[in-house]
């Protein structure tokens, strides 16, 4: 997945490249956290691999040889620099029948912290910084800590309805979490922004690119759907600022109130009904997904969602 540098979704009034008086500039700690839990973990799997002693040689010789036990799975059974996918499955990667019938549930958490391969953890840990950090630094360690872990489990519980025979890894529906916030937290703030049409556009740009991606062949899309909405719906929960042209117009106020938030009645209706619609849609999905249901018979056309058939590749389940 590939991410942009947004500062949330453009320039502000009366902001420039700064934060607002009023708005405190937070300290990004927990997503540099997030970065080094993952490489951390992703180091951890290399070395569970251990493929110079596990390797069976049917598809190569491992790759990095000089790295001893850390060194890479054949690239013909792994091309993305990483280990095997037993040794995915092992260290908690999501796999429907292990969460449905296994009863392990937490596979749906477990698995966003786990990447098949080293160019896919740098691809995902270049996006959360490049995404991550800015919003860190605008509303707190707390409200985008939140976002990411309920978006990648959102991410994984619909992966899981329609994936059955394959495992699936990756950050990739937080990450896409993080970008559904960034485009309802310039909805929800419509009228405090400056170059509202450029930064909607580009923003959009940036998330129909990395959707679509998702249509090639073993490309978790519903992993990215998933993520996406949640994060939509949580950022008009937590991301809605105070309108600061109610603080202007109220100069005359202490400075407590002044600096007191005020939001608009569009804000209170989309939080009221984000609030609902997120609640619902997390436990009716994880319900269906933990009473055995497919997916695909609810929704016929949506393997469309994450592969579509061309004159260069065929699309099944796996």
């Amino acid at each position: 997945m590939s991410g942009g540098d947004l500062e949330g979704g453009g320039g502000m009034k009366n902001r420039g490249s700064s934060v607002s008086s009023g708005e405190t500039q937070w300290i990004s700690w927990v997503v540099p956290m997030f970065v080094v839990a993952n490489v951390g973990i992703f180091v951890g799997a290399m070395y569970v691999n251990d493929c110079p002693r596990n390797n069976l040689g049917f598809q190569g010789s491992c790759v990095g040889r000089f790295l001893g036990r850390l060194s890479f799975q054949p690239l013909r059974e792994n091309p993305l620099f990483g280990p095997s996918s037993s040794t995915l499955t092992k260290m908690g990667a999501l796999q429907w029948d292990s969460v449905v019938n296994g009863h392990e549930g937490w596979r749906l958490v477990s698995c966003i912290w786990l990447h098949a391969g080293l160019i896919h953890l740098a691809a995902n840990m270049l996006s959360l910084i490049f995404i991550g950090i800015r919003l860190e630094q605008q509303f707190g360690f707390v409200k985008i800590g939140v976002i990411y872990l309920i978006s990648g489990f959102g991410g994984s519980v619909l992966s899981c309805l329609f994936i059955r025979n394959n495992i699936s890894v990756g950050a990739s529906g937080a990450l896409f979490g993080l970008l559904g916030a960034m485009l309802s937290e310039l909805i929800t703030n419509w009228t405090i922004y400056s170059n509202k049409a450029a930064a909607l556009a580009t923003l959009v740009v940036i998330i129909v690119i990395n959707l679509a991606i998702g249509i090639l062949p073993h490309v978790d899309n519903f992993a990215h759907i998933g993520g996406f909405l949640s994060g939509f719906l949580l950022g008009f929960i937590l991301l809605p600022r105070p309108q600061f042209g109610w603080t202007q117009q109220h100069h005359h106020l202490p400075a407590s109130a002044r600096l007191k938030s005020k939001y608009k009645p569009y804000q209170y209706l989309l939080w009221l009904i984000s609030l609902v619609l997120i609640i619902l849609g997390l436990g009716i999905a994880t319900m269906m997904l933990f009473k055995g249901e497919n997916g695909y018979d609810h929704c016929h056309w949506c393997h469309y969602l994450t592969c579509v058939p061309t004159s260069r590749w065929k699309c099944s389940e796996t």
